[in-house]
């Protein structure tokens, strides 16, 4: 889901009095959403099929907007929760990103091993 989008659905839960940990399923969406981007844009920026700077440049232009969106999750973090708050969020971030990569890589070589199995 766009990043964004996911924001705006923060802010409007902020304004009806929720909590952040009350919207932390939707914070994990953002944030999965802002790293969606990333990967796409690289992906672009290493393709040797992109050719088209029009394609590149939408990814650019979609990374600096999750860029600016997550300053603004920042912000509303800390003014809500304090500057540890948004550590202590940033540690979860990077602790869930080492899992859902360690994740894709045992599902990678499980499939490689059952390739190798048939072959």
């Amino acid at each position: 889901m766009d990043p964004l989008t996911i924001l705006a659905g923060l802010k409007t839960g902020l304004a009806a009095g929720k909590t952040v940990a009350g919207l932390s399923k939707q914070i994990g969406e953002f944030f999965d959403g802002v790293d969606d981007l990333r990967a796409a844009h690289e992906r672009k920026k290493n393709s040797l099929f992109s050719g088209s700077d029009e394609n590149a440049m939408e990814t650019f232009v979609n990374l600096q907007r999750a860029k600016d969106a997550e300053e603004e999750l920042r912000q509303i973090v800390i003014a809500t929760r304090g500057f540890s708050a948004w550590g202590e969020l940033q540690a979860i971030r990077v602790q869930a990103r080492k899992d859902r990569k360690a994740k894709i890589e045992a599902e990678r070589k499980r499939k490689a091993k059952l390739i190798e199995r048939i072959i």
